[in-house]
């Protein structure tokens, strides 16, 4: 497999889990909402808070390197 071959297998594989992240959390975010009636609602702010946090720590690395600048080296001129 190619360098770029590579490269864009790898973009494909953060991109995807990037996805699954994004549906994981948006499910848990989904079952907040019924849980303030019984928790209260600063308590399910705060677990709200936490989840974000969470999510923000799980797909920013993922999309910084998606977003990464490729750089490459010249190749040796004979």
């Amino acid at each position: 497999m190619k360098t770029e071959e590579r490269r864009q297998a790898i973009k494909q594989q953060r991109e995807q889990l990037i996805q699954e992240l994004e549906a994981v959390y948006l499910a848990a975010f989904d079952r907040l909402g019924g849980l303030e009636g019984e928790v209260g609602e600063v308590k399910a702010a705060q677990l709200t808070q936490i989840i974000l946090n969470s999510k923000t720590a799980a797909i920013e690395p993922l999309q910084a390197e998606i977003e990464k600048p490729v750089i490459t080296t010249p190749g040796s001129n004979p």
